[in-house]
């Protein structure tokens, strides 16, 4: 599988950001923000809000306790790892 877009918050608005995004995955980053001071429904920003509500309800995650980026890493891909495990079991019962 292939990552070809990472999806950010405004918070992560900058071209030196997305240029190591680049040069690391080979990725585009596309930053889901508002366009006007008027509210307005942004589709793909609840994607990235819940993705970060999820890593936030791990204790590990919720704060930089990890010294090295690998552990970080690792503990990401065993929290998402989790959540598509617990969706999977959901399915089944439903089956």
């Amino acid at each position: 599988m292939h990552l070809s877009v990472v999806w950010v918050d405004q918070g992560f608005i900058g071209a030196n950001f997305a240029r190591v995004v680049n040069q690391l995955t080979g990725a585009e980053v596309e930053v889901i923000g508002r366009h006007s001071a008027e509210f307005e429904i942004l589709p793909k920003r609840w994607m990235v809000e819940r993705t970060f509500a999820w890593w936030n309800s791990c204790r590990r995650l919720s704060q930089d306790y990890e010294v090295l980026p690998e552990m970080s890493q690792a503990m990401f891909y065993g929290v998402m790892t989790r959540l598509m495990l617990r969706r999977l079991a959901k399915l089944q019962e439903q089956t």
